[in-house]
């Protein structure tokens, strides 16, 4: 029986979304514009990258097409796959042919966040418009945090804005030690963020708080509160931790994960996918920190999934680390640290298996602010299978108009019921 592995690039858009400027986002184009960055030189960095933008695998699989079909450009100084690359593994047959099925994606869920991408790729557009904090100071209503402040019994809050994650710890930390407020922010997204220290306030204490805030949060159709704990003695040293967990509205409608759970079938969540679907249609949750070693735990879940599992991944620094914190550099070499270990991926296939590489929404580093980009996603997709039937050669499978047609495709290749929403690739 088939089974399917699902990678969330988390952020890796490729521009094009007709609706950008509706978002405050037109041009933004993630890949692109790295691309363009590091073609120009201005990505090299002693000790990390240098040069173009080297991604032969994902080229192999189709992500150069994927872009140019999304907006007309073609990716600027992008070497193309040599026989040192995946594509023995993906072809056997050492030429320069695309080896993948490949495709665009275009939301039709009003947002440009986590959640809304992910659970239409599960299948379930978001059939609402998320409720967002306005950006003045205080941004939260205040009747709520004071309601939040005695039930909690806290000495108060701080932050209280639109803040970035690491510059408002930066600002606020010493003082959140020094008192014992906890630090409370939003964005541009559906997201209220609490930060503490984990060792001083205590990590089961900032879940706990998280659970009473979602409680108030919820009813204005907020879509996460984020703990988000950091260590540290002072602003030059304290770092977030991995320690991270999102409390999350539950999706009002059937996930591809429940018809997979519900045919007792595995499905594998990895990294912050379990939270992003509230933890719905998960039997096995696996979480780790970074890009890398979320790699490794998708690889072990490889070997450990049986026939009719389902695998799904959150590649959550591209988006955290590198999209949010507008570094060029950092987002071009975690896409090669990526596409480097592709092969590793499709080594460990079965020869039914399906291999899914897809995003959730964008995150320009080099577009002014700190927070998403609305832009369509590439759907890069493999199988051992590509290339044996007239039914499954490798190619386009065009512009899709909703990431939902990802999920009605990998409901039909595990032969599960099909959902109410997409249509399938196959």
């Amino acid at each position: 029986m088939p089974r399917a592995i699902i990678c969330v690039l988390d952020s890796v858009g490729i521009g094009g979304a007709p609706d950008a400027a509706d978002f405050g986002d037109e041009g933004a184009n993630t890949v692109l514009h790295i691309a363009q960055n590091c073609a120009e030189g201005l990505c090299d960095v002693v000790g990390l990258r240098s040069g173009p933008l080297k991604l032969p695998n994902l080229m192999k699989l189709g992500l150069g097409s994927a872009l140019e079909l999304s907006c007309g450009v073609e990716m600027p100084g992008i070497e193309m796959p040599g026989t040192e690359t995946a594509e023995n593994e993906m072809s056997g047959s050492g030429d320069q042919a695309q080896a993948g099925l490949w495709g665009v994606g275009r939301q039709v869920s009003i947002g440009k966040d986590t959640p809304s991408g992910h659970w239409e790729i599960a299948g379930l557009p978001v059939p609402f418009e998320w409720g967002y904090f306005p950006d003045i100071v205080p941004t939260f209503p205040q009747d709520m945090i004071e309601a939040i402040i005695a039930e909690a019994e806290l000495p108060g809050i701080l932050g209280d804005k639109h803040a970035s994650g690491t510059e408002i710890i930066e600002e606020l930390g010493e003082e959140h030690i020094r008192t014992g407020k906890p630090i409370f922010y939003t964005s541009a997204d559906s997201v209220l963020q609490i930060a503490v220290h984990e060792e001083k306030f205590g990590l089961q204490n900032l879940y706990d708080l998280c659970k009473l805030v979602f409680k108030h949060t919820e009813p204005m159709k907020i879509g996460r509160v984020i703990a988000r704990p950091f260590v540290g003695t002072n602003s030059y040293d304290f770092t977030r931790t991995a320690n991270r967990r999102d409390f999350a509205i539950d999706p009002p409608g059937e996930l591809l994960l429940d018809r997979a759970k519900g045919a007792g079938r595995q499905v594998y969540g990895i990294g912050k996918i379990s939270d992003i679907y509230a933890h719905r249609g998960i039997t096995h949750k696996i979480s780790s920190p970074g890009n890398m070693k979320l790699f490794d735990k998708t690889l072990e879940a490889m070997e450990m999934a049986s026939d009719g599992a389902l695998i799904m991944t959150n590649f959550v620094d591209f988006d955290s680390e590198f999209g949010h914190r507008r570094d060029v550099a950092g987002y071009a070499n975690a896409l090669e640290e990526f596409d480097r270990r592709i092969p590793e991926l499709i080594s460990r296939m079965q020869p039914d298996d399906l291999l899914l590489l897809t995003a959730d929404h964008g995150n320009d580093p080099t577009a002014q602010g700190t927070d998403h980009t609305r832009e369509q996603i590439p759907i890069l997709m493999f199988s051992p299978k590509f290339g044996l039937s007239p039914d499954l050669m490798p190619g386009s499978v065009g512009l899709r108009s909703s990431f939902a047609d990802i999920g009605q495709s990998v409901s039909k290749w595990l032969q599960l019921p099909l959902g109410r929403n997409g249509s399938s690739f196959f």
